[in-house]
């Protein structure tokens, strides 16, 4: 791997990304809407990943993608622009991609995927730790919109015969910025984070995420998270206060989160290292 585009890499995991591509000497193009002039990369493309020609400039010399241009929420744009925009950002540079030979993409899907956090009313996993073969629940255009992601995903790792790993991504935050008041708020009122089950990765810890999503054959679908939650009360405790219906499938001791990490482990050989 000698050089990776970053889509969306002004924002905060793409920013992370690009200092660890620089601090590991591998080059780095980004694509972003507009340059904030202090990114980390050798060639920085003005445009949207919905452009098949802005991507195309954005891709050259690379051998890698790393795709995190997206609408991060439904609750800020119209739902058919959250979808709309979304679905077709991950067509056209994984389509782009392949058309270019590059054959190692890593792109960015969510945990939201499951439905919960978006919800119009309270929902339940149907058991836990919740594992990548979970039936979603999703009524919201972004949790839709990571679903065809990933059909996305595994389609263009038929058609060009690329590998790709999906990352599904908890809640991430810096500890110089939102995660420890988050922490806080949620430790004052563990509902707040209920619906996404009070998991959370480091910004630091999802860049090297994305960047071992770059290593494995085929196509991929991997949740990564810290290995505890956001909040000090037990999980169990949290479970049967906010989700007693859920089905626990083994034990999660103290602050164990209910998300099932196997495959980042034996996949990527990931695990988190900042905690909060």
């Amino acid at each position: 791997m000698k050089r990776v585009l970053v889509t969306g890499a002004a924002g905060r995991i793409g920013r992370a990304v690009l200092d660890l591509l620089d601090r590991q000497g591998i080059a780095a193009n980004a694509l972003v809407l507009d340059d904030p002039g202090d990114l980390k990369a050798d060639l920085v493309v003005e445009g949207t990943a919905t452009d098949p020609q802005a991507v195309r400039r954005a891709l050259e010399g690379a051998d890698a993608v790393v795709h995190l241009a997206a609408i991060p929420t439904p609750e800020r744009h119209p739902a058919e622009v959250v979808f709309a925009t979304n679905t077709q950002a991950t067509y056209t540079v994984l389509e782009q991609a392949g058309r270019a030979g590059i054959r190692q993409v890593c792109t960015a899907s969510s945990t939201a995927i499951s439905g919960l956090p978006f919800a119009a009313r309270t929902l339940h996993p149907p058991y836990v730790p919740v594992d990548e073969e979970q039936p979603s629940q999703s009524a919201d255009p972004y949790a839709l919109s990571k679903q065809v992601d990933e059909l996305t995903a595994q389609t263009m790792a038929r058609r060009y015969g690329m590998s790709v790993v999906a990352l599904r991504l908890p809640y991430v935050g810096g500890f110089d910025e939102r995660l420890l008041d988050f922490a806080e708020r949620c430790e004052r009122d563990p509902g707040l984070h209920a619906a996404g089950l009070w998991a959370y990765l480091e910004t630091r810890d999802a860049a090297r995420a994305c960047l071992l999503g770059l290593n494995p054959d085929g196509f991929h679908v991997i949740t990564v998270a810290a290995p505890e939650t956001l909040v000090s009360h037990p999980t169990e405790e949290l479970l049967r206060r906010f989700h007693p219906t859920t089905e626990l499938r083994r034990p999660l001791p103290g602050r164990t989160v209910p998300l099932n990490l196997t495959k980042a482990t034996a996949v990527l050989g990931f695990s988190a290292e900042l905690h909060v």
